[in-house]
């Protein structure tokens, strides 16, 4: 739900700031995705081997975390700079994307985990059934 509202103040932003939805919209849609993921939309969805599939429905929590800061960062800046034109508004999706990125890269260096994985909806919930029943598993050895 947070998600949804973020994305709701950033393009009601750029409404603010005369940016045409459709088109304009996705083109800072994959400014800001690039620079925070590494990944234009379109290639973001490939890489998750996503069809018609929302890209959002299919992130871990951590590239969603980064994709709402990614968004949000870009709204506070545009409501500071209040740009006039297209070129102007691509320029702070980038920087917002950028601050994102930059937290990315920071906490695979710390973890050394990719956070951008190929992992879509239906892997991730496979993902976590098997690790509930390990942890079962595993509990029950200890309990045995």
């Amino acid at each position: 739900m947070k998600s949804i509202e973020i994305r709701k103040e950033l393009t009601d932003e750029w409404e603010n700031r005369g940016v045409q939805k459709g088109q304009e919209f996705a083109i800072l849609t994959d400014d800001i995705t690039q620079a925070w993921s590494g990944f234009t939309t379109k290639e973001y969805k490939k890489h998750k081997d996503l069809k018609k599939e929302n890209l959002r429905d299919n992130m871990t929590n951590l590239e969603l975390v980064l994709n709402m800061l990614a968004e949000a960062t870009t709204t506070e800046i545009s409501k500071g700079k209040k740009p006039k034109t297209l070129p102007e508004n691509r320029k702070i999706a980038r920087q917002g994307g950028t601050i994102a990125g930059n937290t990315r890269k920071e906490i695979e260096e710390k973890t050394g985990k990719k956070i951008v994985t190929k992992l879509n909806a239906k892997q991730l919930e496979e993902k976590r059934q098997n690790d509930a029943l390990k942890q079962q598993n595993e509990m029950e050895e200890l309990f045995s």
